[in-house]
């Protein structure tokens, strides 16, 4: 994506042992006894291994957004945490081992945020999935659009790292599949034509991503506007059964 921003031009990514990064620092060898986590005391109350991670997440958001995938170092993830920066590198191998486990986390987040009423008929269902997908969800810190361009830093690395395309391609089937199955749905019901449901499903996914890519990497506002509006009429219409 082209919006990265912060650090300096040429500026190198730092490694977990990089001595710009406090100092180095193994994990726990196998079979020896696993090391304090450094983040279990501060100011005398417990962190769990689960929050301290949560906190190191958002810390990654909040440095991705600024500086990009990039120019992202590190630090630049410490000086987001409140907690010392050890922790990262006691939970973590490095950036990419970092940025592996926030691919997952954010994909994660946000497929769980995606909530359709279990009672709607397939017509209401669909267009919820795809304003859901298109406009939202919103979340408590940070806009559904904030966390797109975040999303689509790392979908742009994808394509030089097959282990994040597989995971980006695995999101992918889920949303493709989750339309597919209301296109089944409605023509089970007889609501929607007799279409080739895999098709459709995947025409539905790719307008929902070209139309973010636009607004995020061509800086286009109306484009999910303008994309909803397109489906409705030459996609939902299409679909109703006239008999």
């Amino acid at each position: 994506m082209s919006e990265s921003q912060g650090g300096s031009a040429g500026e190198s990514v730092e490694s977990p042992t990089d001595g710009g990064d406090d100092a180095s620092r193994e994990r726990p060898s196998e079979g020896s006894p696993p090391a304090e986590d450094p983040a279990d005391e501060s100011g005398g109350e417990t962190v769990s291994s689960k929050d301290t991670k949560e906190v190191i997440m958002e810390a990654t958001f909040r440095a991705l957004s600024k500086h990009g995938y990039k120019d992202l170092r590190m630090r630049d993830i410490g000086e987001e945490m409140d907690l010392t920066r050890q922790v990262i590198h006691y939970h973590f191998d490095g950036k990419y081992d970092l940025m592996s486990s926030f691919l997952e986390h954010i994909i994660d987040q946000y497929e769980g945020s995606v909530v359709v009423d279990g009672d709607a008929d397939p017509r209401t269902e669909l267009r919820a999935r795809v304003d859901q997908c298109l406009f939202g969800p919103e979340f408590e810190e940070f806009s559904h659009w904030d966390r797109m361009k975040v999303y689509h830093e790392l979908y742009t690395q994808a394509q030089n790292d097959g282990d994040h395309r597989e995971v980006f391609n695995e999101h992918y089937e889920r949303i493709r599949g989750s339309i597919v199955e209301v296109v089944e749905e409605g023509i089970e019901e007889g609501v929607f034509r007799d279409v080739d449901a895999e098709r459709m499903g995947q025409l539905v996914t790719d307008v929902i991503h070209a139309a973010r890519g636009r607004r995020i990497s061509l800086g286009h506002e109306d484009a999910p506007e303008e994309a909803r509006k397109a489906m409705d009429e030459f996609i939902f219409e299409s679909l109703e059964r006239t008999e």
